[in-house]
């Protein structure tokens, strides 16, 4: 099968030894929060789409939905075949991806939380991933890493195209634990070497060194990530950065989620949600 390699092999030396400077922080903040729910189990993640629903997954791996008004809407249970539930996958809200790592398996669920497809990426070659993600074009991006390429597969796990080898385009080992598709770009991120971001065509575009982040997500542009008790943002194209402080003591918290106008935080026995005012 034809493979499509897609980065500009011409300019990789001057592209793969750029790495952007972070300005400082300008314009620190403190939110105003005001405590909206709590919902009340023991949660090991969560994760929301953009019309408000939430996604829980409960210590035995039971996904269970929620929506915008706290309303149980749907509970996907066939938690024996494939053990650990690794992550979600929630941008599209009617085709939910769900990662299995230990198998190497993504089911794709309805909105109901229906079983839509199942896919072995042993099929397609890889045998071991930590970052997968819906892409644009209903797709997947899986990051292969005893290969470390990034792999865009289809729904019968066809490999549609790959990078080259980031072992022979990096200077370092890059090895992400996120692949965040969204704004026109491809985010990677790798929590000991920072943000890769790539376009939709595969095109590298710039590497900035922010490391030891949890949480991560990326809004119009604009990456976040908790380190500590404090909400770290950095926009892409300015490269400024801003310090958010939640006024909460996120030391034990499992998970961080802001939004623009939410905050959400995930301890061992509840999920909180905070209208920031």
């Amino acid at each position: 099968m034809k493979k499509i390699y897609f980065i500009s092999f011409p300019n990789i030396y001057f592209l793969f030894s750029f790495i952007q400077p972070v300005c400082a922080a300008g314009n620190d903040t403190t939110l105003h929060l005001l405590k909206e729910k709590s919902i009340s189990g023991s949660f090991t993640n969560f994760y929301t789409d953009n019309l408000g629903n939430i996604f829980l997954i409960s210590a035995n791996n039971q996904v269970k939905k929620i929506n915008q008004n706290f309303d149980s809407v749907g509970i996907f249970s066939d938690v024996r075949r494939y053990g650990d539930v690794y992550n979600l996958d929630v941008n599209n809200p009617l085709k939910i991806v769900v990662y299995y790592r230990d198998f190497t398996t993504i089911l794709v669920l309805d909105r109901f939380l229906n079983i839509r497809n199942t896919i072995d990426l042993r099929n397609a070659g890889i045998l071991q991933a930590k970052a997968v993600a819906q892409s644009y074009d209903n797709n997947y991006w899986v990051f292969d890493e005893l290969n470390s390429k990034i792999k865009k597969i289809d729904d019968n796990g066809t490999v549609l195209l790959e990078s080259p080898d980031f072992r022979v385009l990096f200077s370092y080992e890059y090895n992400p634990q996120h692949i965040i598709d969204t704004d026109g770009a491809l985010y990677l991120y790798d929590t000991n070497k920072g943000w890769m971001i790539f376009d939709y065509y595969g095109a590298y575009k710039k590497h900035i060194d922010v490391t030891g982040w949890k949480d991560v997500s990326v809004y119009r542009t604009v990456l976040k990530g908790v380190d500590s008790n404090i909400v770290y943002t950095i926009n892409a194209n300015t490269y400024s950065q801003q310090k958010i402080s939640t006024g909460l003591d996120l030391s034990n918290s499992l998970k961080v989620q802001q939004q623009p106008d939410k905050l959400f935080v995930l301890h061992k026995n509840e999920l909180s949600l905070y209208r920031i005012q």
